[in-house]
């Protein structure tokens, strides 16, 4: 089995950062795409970021330059450093993974979601 573990969501205020961070574990082979989406009450799912194995990133246009997105390969760990933090970027944060076991092809895996939220 494997699982994606999230922590580092919690309440800051506007302007203020945070980081999130989310490790694999279990029968973990490969690792390809990581990255986070973020959902509030009421409105669609939106992916926030992703990073490749390569460590090739993208972004949704809202939080281009006020969030980095990273990962250690070493570690299995995908991060999300959050600055400049907005009200309108409270929300529930999931990270993904695409994960190969070590007999199985691979598959889309989630993390239970940490909560962010940002007082104005």
């Amino acid at each position: 089995q494997v699982q994606l573990v999230e922590s580092g969501g919690g309440l800051v205020q506007a302007g203020g950062s945070l980081r999130l961070s989310c490790t694999a574990s279990g029968s973990v082979f490969s690792i390809n795409a990581m990255g986070w989406y973020r959902q509030a009450p009421g409105k669609q799912r939106e992916l926030v970021a992703s990073i490749t194995s390569t460590g090739r990133t993208t972004y949704s246009d809202s939080v281009k330059g006020r969030f980095t997105i990273s990962r250690d390969n070493a570690k299995k760990t995908v991060y999300l450093q959050m600055n400049s933090l907005k009200p309108e970027d409270s929300a529930g944060y999931y990270c993904y993974a695409n994960i190969a076991g070590l007999t199985t092809r691979a598959y889309d895996y989630w993390g239970q979601g940490t909560q962010v939220t940002v007082s104005s």
